[in-house]
C-alpha cells in the first residue's frame, strides 16, 4: 500500500529537483529517501524518475502521477485539519434551544454572535422549547445546549444544569392599568390581580417561580380568564386580560405600550441556567467556556 510518506518524498524530489536537495529539506538520509521512492515505484510497477548522471527527471508516468499525488496530500492535510478542529471543539454544529422567557436579545444575543464570530467553523441550529422540554431533549440526545429558567421540577440522569446569571423580576401591566404609573409595587398588593400565567403541575420555570413568590407574600395568583405560558402573554397583558411577573430581559421584546414596574420585594429575582449532557463532546465544552466567562450585562 502506498504510504503518505512515500507520496511526500516523491513530491519533494519532483519540486526540489534532486534527491540530495529533497533529503536535506526533509531532514533524512538520501539513502532512506531513495529506498522509499524505489518501494513506491515497485508498488506502482513503473518508474517515476529517469536516473541520469545529472538530475533526476520525471518519466511520463511520474508527470501524470505528480498532480494527483499533490491533491492526495492536500486532501489528507484538510482531513487532518478538520479532524483536529472537531476534536478541539472548533468545528461542527450545535443544537441550542431556549425557553420563551429567555429571549435571545441584548447581551445574550451578542454573546452568541461573538462565539460564532470567533469560531467560523461552527454553525448553530436554534429552537424554542420549554425548560422541562429542553431537559428531555438533552437526555434523549436531540439537543446540545439548553437555556432555561429555574426552577426545574425533574432531574435527568446525565444532564447537567448550571446557573448562568440572575436578573430582577418586574410586574408587567398594560399602560391603562391602575398600577402603570407606580414607581414600585409590593407583591402583596397583587392579591386581587388576575395573572395570565399560573404554574403547570408538571413544569417549573417562570410561572412556578412566580407562584412561589406570591405564596410567600400570602396568596396564590388568581388566574385570568385568558392565560398563556408563551411569549403571547405579552399581547394578553397589553390587551388588559391580566398581569404577570416577567424577567427584565422581556422588555426587549415587549410592545412599547406595556409598563414594567420594579417589585419592592428583594427576593423577586429569576435565574437563567444553561444545561448540557455530561458526556457532550469538546464542541459543547468549548461553547460552555465561552458563555461562562464572557461578562453578561443585565438591566
Amino acid at each position: 500500500m502506498i504510504s503518505t510518506r512515500q507520496l511526500r518524498y516523491f513530491v519533494e524530489i519532483a519540486e526540489s529537483g534532486s534527491f540530495s536537495a529533497a533529503a536535506e529539506r526533509l531532514f533524512i538520509a538520501q539513502s532512506a529517501l531513495s529506498r522509499q521512492v524505489r518501494e513506491l515505484e515497485q508498488q506502482l510497477d513503473t518508474a517515476l524518475f529517469e536516473r541520469t548522471a545529472r538530475l533526476p527527471r520525471l518519466t511520463a508516468a511520474g508527470q501524470a502521477f505528480l498532480p494527483r499525488a499533490r491533491h492526495l496530500l492536500q486532501d489528507l492535510d484538510k482531513a487532518g485539519t478538520l479532524a483536529r478542529e472537531i476534536g478541539q471543539g472548533l468545528r461542527g454544529s450545535l443544537r441550542l434551544s431556549h425557553s420563551s422567557t429567555v429571549p435571545l436579545t441584548g447581551t445574550l444575543l451578542q454573546r452568541l454572535g461573538t462565539y460564532l464570530h470567533d469560531n467560523l467553523g461552527v454553525s448553530m441550529e436554534i429552537a424554542q422549547l420549554s425548560s422541562e422540554g429542553q431537559l428531555e431533549e438533552l437526555a434523549d440526545g436531540r439537543l446540545d445546549i439548553g437555556l432555561l429558567r429555574l426552577p426545574v421540577l425533574r432531574q435527568h440522569e446525565g444532564v447537567c444544569v448550571e446557573a448562568l446569571f440572575v436578573e430582577p423580576l418586574l410586574l408587567a401591566v398594560a399602560d391603562s392599568h391602575p398600577l402603570a404609573g407606580r414607581g414600585s409595587v409590593q407583591l402583596a398588593e397583587l392579591r386581587e390581580e388576575a395573572f395570565i400565567s399560573i404554574p403547570h403541575r408538571q413544569r417549573g420555570g417562570l410561572s412556578y417561580l412566580s407562584a412561589e413568590l406570591c405564596m410567600a407574600a400570602g396568596f396564590f395568583p388568581r388566574p385570568a380568564r385568558v392565560m398563556s405560558r408563551k411569549t403571547t402573554q405579552l399581547q394578553l397583558i397589553q390587551a388588559g386580560f391580566g398581569v404577570a411577573l416577567l424577567p427584565a430581559c422581556m422588555q426587549d421584546i415587549a410592545p412599547p405600550t406595556l409598563r414594567f414596574i420594579p417589585l419592592a420585594d428583594p427576593d423577586c429575582i429569576s435565574t437563567v441556567a444553561i444545561a448540557w449532557r455530561r458526556d457532550a463532546g469538546p464542541l459543547v465544552g468549548q461553547f460552555l467556556e465561552h458563555i461562562r466567562h464572557a461578562p453578561l450585562t443585565l438591566k
